[in-house]
């Protein structure tokens, strides 16, 4: 089975930027999707950003929620199997805890929870004003 673990977590002030980074124990073969989501006090999951090893049928490898377009960026390593959340621009509504979750297939629904399979133990991201 597939073990994830994230770092690069922390405190930090608006404005500022953090790399969380995530590392998968599978090295045989590349994971189809790997995603980021997050989940704040009180709230549900909330997808963040999601990419495919290759490009998929809808034309593209990424994919990210409306919140963080334009500030966050992932990034992945194929051969490694890493994935990586850059994020610039923090705010303090993005504090929560941070998870790496992994699928072995393309397709949709990329930005559900229910469809990954892997999900790595969360590191903590806060966001002071």
């Amino acid at each position: 089975q597939v073990q994830l673990v994230e770092s690069g977590g922390g405190l930090v002030q608006a404005g500022d930027s953090l790399r969380l980074s995530c590392a998968a124990s599978e090295r045989t073969f590349s994971i189809p999707t790997m995603a980021w989501f997050r989940q704040a006090p009180g709230k549900e999951r909330e997808f963040v950003a999601a990419i495919a090893s290759a490009i998929t049928y809808s034309g593209s490898s990424t994919y990210y929620a409306d919140s963080v377009k334009g500030r966050f960026t992932i990034s992945r390593d194929n051969a490694k199997n890493a994935a990586y959340l850059q994020m610039n621009s923090l705010k303090p509504e993005d504090t929560a805890v941070y998870y790496c979750a992994a699928r072995n297939y393309f397709g949709t629904y990329y930005d559900a929870p229910s469809a990954y399979n892997y999900w790595g133990q969360g590191t903590q991201v806060t966001v002071s004003s």
